[in-house]
């Protein structure tokens, strides 16, 4: 029995030296666990969980869980703190561990930054500045002198220097002996626990203490014995007079509230006022008289008898007091001396040049002096009163040695820099929020959380670090329900980091063809924690599962027989039920076509159904479309053939136009074609005449047809009674034939009228006689006369174009004169274009300087008057 437990005791010793850079395991860690809770147990039996000393001693036990698990890290190096490494913790406010060396560099360098700083804005030496200097806590800024920066390890009670790490059964950078700290508040007694990180938890010694008020005395603890009885207060308050009514309660009472009529100080108004608020004044000034009995008291509401005397009686001098008139009555108001009021002027440097007068002197002085701006860039005459700065901007660097000052017209004191540092900070999460700065920045003060999935068991870390540290473990049950349809078959696990493992029962969900899963079971797991847990880095799992937490169940992997997409006999195959992917023999599809007269010629393929689901009407392939002609034959029967492709049913009327000419040939009939063939053959020849005069010609002269119009041939074309003129050779004869009466003459004279020209129709039918003879004669003598004319009106025109070529040439001379002048006057006008440049020039180049000047002055005037009304309003 002795050497089973020396070889349990040497296992726990072997564990915690093999793990001691990761924080104690085993049995060692559920003592420390254990330990811990019992001391902390009475303290927070009487502590309220809201208090500030249940907040310590939360801080105290995540201090010693965290420390106990090697969880503890250096907020400066984001390192874990082994517990071989010298450490130091503040002990002000945060109670934070770092590495000795990292907060040692901290500190120097953090206090050399304040000494250059002081050295540039104070006038003191760099030794003072350098004794002076103070240094900050990374985390909670606390101010420490530079002779407080840290120069040996100590314990967290500070009585062991050194103190050992090779000792399991000892919290690291522990004692090991009562902590004996003074508690806060100065009760006068010492923390009774071990060394311990962080703050010592309230005073558990049992006192007598009073309540507020003082009526009721009890034995309570020291760290709680400020108390209140619940009774009322009734301590005297400030008036004397009235009681406080409010129950017993920690300070000072509040003001008396007591309400009641109270007087002004002067007593001539009244109001209803508070008992503490009783002295008030009114808004009326005193009006009452003096002593002299010639004025009144000008002050406001204030005591009775509290006046005073007459400020004008005794000796009374001139404004500017440099004549004192004694004996004079004080209604008689005070002469002028008449001299130089030579009082000093709000400057301070300058004194008043006018005469003695009354009231105050000019406000500002407006004698003119040379002054200098802040940085000395700039000297200039200008008025007393007004400052001088000039447009430069002050290019010296700022204290963060990365900005420059850009203010304008600095004396040298630059302000900090004011611009946010943003620098990322060394837990890579978050942004420096400080101002700008030199050095390193500040740790990040983020402190992060974990815990295992109930929250019992947790410790925080500072940001940054909590991908590198391990989750605590946790001897409960975990609570957490399963999400998934085995949740009340499966077995109770202990309380875990992360999400809960996946469950190992068979699946058995039904699909919905009808078999059912026989995988291990697939369904959602129960997510972490958010509040407490954060997921840490882990090995990849190289395993390969069939399948996946929290994913639907995988497709049916059951084989079933399915016919091709055409539906044909005997082309079926074997499939997989999830699989519904459709497939085609190499049959034809032989399903006729839309058309009713044709049948598809595709290879199988699937058929549009309106009963199909949504998979199959994608994958469906409507039949080919037929794109032949139709040939079906026209009722009643035509020459068109149908319009539309080939379709089912009788094919639609022909409705095509048909031009049909009338008889004569002088009109064009349209017709639809389903009409004019439904008519018979005397039907159509009544239909396609015009109704009018036939058109056509005789064959034998060149009148028309005298018939209506009508089919065949015109009846009896020699018989014409159309009236012709008839006419010599000479066509001096002239009488009226018919037709028919020309035609018979032309037959006899041996010629066939159809060759007879038009014009010479009828012409040479009738002999010439005597007066024919006559009157070509007078016809030659009347063409020789005209040509004569025609000549003599030819001869003067050529007389006319003579002197307009004279003229055109004389015009083009004309023309080259005019030009040579109209150059020499362009020549002139660009000699006076460029005079006047020159001359604009000129006035520019003189005057631009004096312009300038005045735009200069004109800029100063306006910013003087800017300034005075900024000092108006101060």
């Amino acid at each position: 029995m002795t050497s089973t437990n020396d070889d349990h005791r040497h296992h726990q010793f072997s564990d915690s030296d093999s793990d001691s850079d990761h924080g104690l395991t085993g049995s060692s860690s559920l003592l420390h666990a254990d330990l811990s809770n019992s001391i902390f147990k009475s303290y927070l039996e009487f502590t309220n969980q809201s208090s500030p000393s249940a907040s310590d001693l939360s801080k105290i036990q995540s201090f010693l869980t965290s420390s106990s698990s090697g969880a503890l890290s250096c907020l400066i190096c984001l390192e874990r703190i082994k517990p071989s490494h010298p450490t130091w913790s503040c002990s002000s406010l945060c109670f934070a561990v770092f590495h000795l060396a990292c907060i040692q560099s901290w500190s120097r360098q953090s206090s050399d930054l304040s000494a250059a700083r002081a050295t540039t804005r104070l006038p003191i030496s760099s030794q003072h500045a350098s004794d002076i200097s103070t240094w900050n806590c990374p985390k909670c800024r606390v101010q420490y002198s530079r002779s407080q920066i840290p120069k040996h390890y100590h314990c967290f009670c500070g009585k062991l220097q050194d103190p050992p790490s090779d000792d399991p059964w000892v919290l690291p950078h522990s004692c090991g002996e009562v902590c004996n700290r003074p508690l806060k508040h100065n009760c006068g007694h010492n923390c009774l626990l071990l060394c311990h990180p962080g703050p010592c938890p309230s005073c558990p010694k049992l006192i007598k203490s009073k309540c507020y008020c003082g009526a009721v005395s009890e034995v309570r603890r020291c760290g709680f014995k400020n108390f209140s009885c619940n009774n009322l207060c009734s301590k005297r308050l400030q008036c004397g007079v009235h009681k406080c009514a409010q129950p017993c309660h920690d300070g000072p009472c509040p003001p008396c509230a007591a309400r009641a009529v109270y007087a002004c100080r002067c007593g001539k108004e009244k109001q209803e006022r508070e008992c503490h608020d009783r002295e008030f004044r009114c808004e009326g000034a005193c009006n009452r008289a003096l002593k002299c009995g010639k004025h009144r008291c000008g002050k406001g509401c204030h005591e009775i008898g509290g006046c005073g005397e007459c400020p004008l009686q005794g000796k009374r001098a001139c404004p500017c007091g440099k004549r004192v008139y004694e004996g004079m009555p004080c209604d008689v108001t005070t002469p002028l001396c008449g001299a130089t009021c030579d009082k000093t002027l709000s400057c301070g440097l300058h004194r008043c040049h006018e005469r003695c007068h009354r009231g105050t002197c000019m406000e500002t002085c407006r004698i003119v002096v040379i002054k200098s701006c802040r940085c000395g860039s700039l000297r200039k005459e200008v008025p007393c009163y007004q400052d001088l700065a000039c447009e430069r901007k002050c290019q010296i660097m700022r204290d963060c040695g990365r900005h420059a000052c850009k203010r304008r017209c600095c004396d040298g004191d630059c302000p900090p820099c004011s611009e946010v540092c943003g620098r990322k900070l060394r837990c890579k999460n978050h942004k420096c929020p400080a101002p700008c700065h030199r050095g390193a920045c500040a740790p990040c003060p983020v402190m992060v959380t974990i815990s295992c999935a109930c929250g019992e068991t947790h410790f925080e870390v500072p940001c940054g670090t909590e991908m590198d540290q391990k989750p605590p473990r946790c001897p409960k049950q975990c609570h957490i329900a399963r999400l998934c349809r085995h949740g009340s078959n499966s077995k109770p696990h202990k309380c875990h980091y992360g999400a809960c493992p996946p469950c190992r029962l068979i699946c058995d969900e039904e699909y919905p063809c009808g078999h059912k899963c026989n995988l291990r079971c697939h369904g959602p797991i129960s997510p972490p924690n958010p509040e407490f847990t954060l997921k840490p880095k882990k090995k990849k799992s190289i395993h390969q599962t069939e399948y996946t937490p929290g994913s639907p169940c995988p497709p049916c992997p059951e084989l079933v027989w399915r016919s091709c997409v055409g539906q044909h006999v005997g082309a079926d195959r074997m499939m997989v039920c999830s699989d519904k992917t459709q497939f085609s023999c190499d049959n034809l599809c032989g399903n006729p076509l839309s058309c009713g007269n044709h049948y598809c010629t595709k290879t199988c393929h699937a058929l549009k159904n309106l009963s199909a689901t949504p998979f199959q009407k994608e994958r469906s392939n409507s039949c080919e479309e037929c794109h032949l002609p139709c040939q079906k034959e026209r009722r009643p029967t035509c020459s068109h053939r149908c319009p539309l492709p080939c379709h089912p049913g009788e094919c639609p009327p022909c409705k095509v136009l048909v031009k049909r000419s009338c008889h004569c040939g002088s009109m064009v009939h349209v017709f639809e074609c389903l009409y004019y063939n439904s008519l018979s053959e005397k039907e159509q020849m009544a239909v396609r005449s015009c109704g009018g005069p036939c058109h056509r010609k005789l064959p034998n002269c060149t009148h028309l047809c005298p018939e209506t119009c009508h089919p065949g041939a015109c009846p009896s074309p020699d018989k014409c009674r159309k009236k012709v003129f008839v006419r010599c050779k000479c066509q001096t004869l002239k009488k009226e034939w018919f037709c028919q009466d020309v035609q018979a003459a032309h037959r006899n004279a041996g010629s066939d009228p159809r060759d007879i020209p038009k014009n010479q129709y009828g012409i040479g039918l009738l002999p010439c006689n005597s007066a024919c003879k006559s009157k070509v004669q007078v016809v030659d003598s009347e063409l020789h006369s005209r040509k004569s004319k025609v000549i003599e009106e030819k001869e003067p025109e050529t007389e006319k174009n003579v002197p307009k070529r004279k003229k055109r040439r004389q015009q083009v001379q004309e023309g080259k004169q005019i030009s040579r002048l109209q150059k020499i006057v362009a020549a002139m006008k660009w000699l006076l274009l460029i005079v006047t440049l020159v001359v604009v020039l000129i006035a520019i180049a003189n005057y631009g300087y004096k312009g300038l000047m005045w735009l200069s002055d004109w800029m100063n005037e306006v910013e003087e008057q800017r300034q005075r009304r900024t000092y108006r309003r101060v």
